[in-house]
């Protein structure tokens, strides 16, 4: 009976979510752009489509808004079997790293399960909530993806950066765009 009504409260949920969120893609198939990151040669290609052997790294995604940066986050994170932890730098804290840090234990303890924290707006963090991730990120604890629309090498403290691959993407070419209006309408 419980799961009937989770089934119900989900559906709704995605009904009256917005319409960013309900456009989001779910299968890397009908993720638009940035075909270096996400086509058959592309960086995230393996870890998209299942392959034996590809594991997900820490990385930053660095491009304009407006490029699927937290879609490709959200993709990585259900093809790999992870747990998503979303986290946004312009209202959390060290105490909100730490509580997430305590889940990402517990799950990886209990039942094997990792988890991939997705940092938008990582160069907002200061210093020390950038250095509050390092050893989770170091030691396998968490996957980390941050999100940043400014330049990772002046923003992102160099310990932590040198733990991530750096992923540029891409502005949306005219063909994208009339992809994403088509798929609206």
């Amino acid at each position: 009976m419980a799961d009937m009504f989770k089934q119900r409260a989900k559906k709704l949920a995605a009904e009256r979510a917005p319409l960013a969120e309900r456009m989001r893609p779910h299968e890397p198939a009908s993720y638009l752009g940035q075909q270096h990151l996400v086509g058959p040669e592309g960086a995230l290609a393996g870890v998209l489509t299942g392959a034996e052997g590809a594991t997900v790294r820490n990385m930053i995604l660095w491009g304009p808004p407006g490029t699927g940066k937290t879609t490709l986050a959200r993709l990585v994170a259900e093809r790999s079997g992870m747990v998503f932890e979303p986290l946004s730098a312009t209202n959390s804290g060290v105490k909100d790293i730490r509580e997430m840090l305590d889940r990402a234990r517990l799950r990886l303890g209990a039942d094997s399960q990792g988890t991939l924290v997705f940092i938008d707006e990582i160069h907002r963090f200061n210093k020390s909530q950038q250095d509050s991730l390092l050893h989770a990120a170091e030691d396998g604890l968490i996957t980390l993806i941050g999100a940043t629309t400014e330049n990772p090498s002046f923003e992102v403290n160099a310990a932590l950066l040198s733990r991530c691959r750096v992923h540029v993407l891409k502005p949306l070419d005219e063909a994208a765009l009339s992809d994403l209006l088509d798929r609206a309408l």
